[in-house]
């Protein structure tokens, strides 16, 4: 698969999300964390399912032009084609896109945003104010996750609007300028609660990006 992820902002653009981010955090005790990921989950039913209707697309003309037909031989044609629909799915995923639904991407972006909610600490700050922004590339989908001290500070519907301004954002190629301004806002937010104390320090990495902290 290609990594989607690092092919959403390039080097120098993440550098610019990571100075964002220590820019905002300046001014609150809050923690901001970007994640960006190439997928949410590795959709093991449709991608068997893709592979195995791949691999018989492929088998069957195979057999037919080697004039392999009979049950055996057609066995071994089939393997060397289903191996191939194996490595195709896994370098182009968007193969698996007719059996996979909205609800579902849905729901494993929004699973895989706690995972790493709490993989990364993020329930961990000492004010309880740390904010997940999760993109994941593949599912063209953002969740936003507050910890409990600045959501509870928060009308609910904010976060939704800090969702819209980053996928709008993707969507027209403005990747990097949508990602520094729901940064922005999300500090905005914290620091109206939340200002920074004198004994501040920063707990979480700036960016994370497919498990790497950048």
């Amino acid at each position: 698969m290609k990594n989607l992820a690092r092919n959403l902002l390039t080097e120098a653009e993440q550098q610019r999300l990571k100075n964002c981010v220590a820019d905002v955090e300046k001014k609150t005790s809050g923690e901001i964390v970007p994640v960006i990921a190439s997928m949410s989950s590795d959709y093991a039913r449709a991608a068997a399912l893709t592979t195995l209707l791949l691999g018989l697309a492929l088998s069957i003309p195979g057999a037919l032009i080697l004039g392999m037909t009979a049950m055996w031989s057609y066995l071994i044609v089939f393997l060397g084609g289903y191996l191939v629909a194996m490595l195709l799915v896994r370098l182009y995923p968007v193969l698996m896109g007719p059996f996979l639904s909205n609800h579902e991407k849905t729901a494993e972006v929004h699973k895989a945003a706690a995972i790493n909610f709490h993989a990364h600490g993020l329930h961990r700050t000492r004010d309880l104010t740390g904010i997940l922004i999760y993109v994941s590339v593949y599912e063209r989908r953002v969740a936003v996750l507050a910890d409990s001290g600045i959501d509870a500070k928060v009308d609910p519907g904010v976060w939704q609007e800090v969702v819209d301004m980053v996928t709008d954002g993707i969507r027209s190629g403005q990747a990097p300028d949508a990602l520094c301004r729901a940064v922005a806002r999300c500090g905005e937010l914290i620091t109206a609660h939340f200002p920074v104390r004198p004994d501040d320090v920063d707990e979480l990495p700036n960016l994370i990006v497919d498990g790497v902290s950048k």
